[in-house]
């Protein structure tokens, strides 16, 4: 059976780093310890699936306003467990977003994904999400000048 959890706390989304590492590899678990300080100063939460005790997916959430969007919840870090692809878990965190969101009235989801990873682009598509923009970055201090973010050379101009 699978449970739905919503994290809070950084003793929760700790150890679900070696999940987290799936997605984003180059991020060390000292760095990602030390952003989750901030991140929870600032209203992260996780939703969380778990089977038998163990994390198969999860995505962190955000909450906010914005002009274009009115009141939104951002799906933040979608990962499901590589070895359990394809086995409707994202649709799962999808619907627990949706009803968490509705029941905090919010009006808009939204998320980001890489532009490389096209099979997420079909699967957000395919549960109603739309593609709108761009999501751009500038390094302009700290660990992101030491560690650019990089395209694919397929996407390079």
């Amino acid at each position: 059976m699978i449970e739905t959890h919503i994290h809070t706390t950084k003793a929760e989304m700790e150890p679900l780093y070696p999940l987290i590492q799936q997605l984003s590899p180059w991020v060390t678990q000292e760095r990602y310890c030390l952003m989750l300080d901030d991140m929870l100063a600032r209203g992260y939460r996780m939703i969380a699936l778990y089977e038998e005790g163990a994390c198969i997916a999860l995505s962190g959430i955000w909450t906010g306003t914005k002009i274009y969007s009115g009141s939104y919840m951002e799906l933040d870090n979608v990962i499901v467990d590589s070895s359990r692809r394809g086995a409707g878990l994202g649709t799962l965190l999808c619907k627990a977003a949706e009803e968490l969101a509705l029941q905090e009235g919010v009006e808009m989801l939204m998320l980001d994904a890489y532009r490389e990873n096209t099979p997420a682009h079909h699967f957000y598509e395919k549960h109603g999400f739309i593609k709108r923009g761009f999501h751009f970055l500038k390094p302009i201090s700290g660990w992101p000048l030491q560690h650019p973010p990089t395209l694919p050379d397929s996407l390079k101009d």
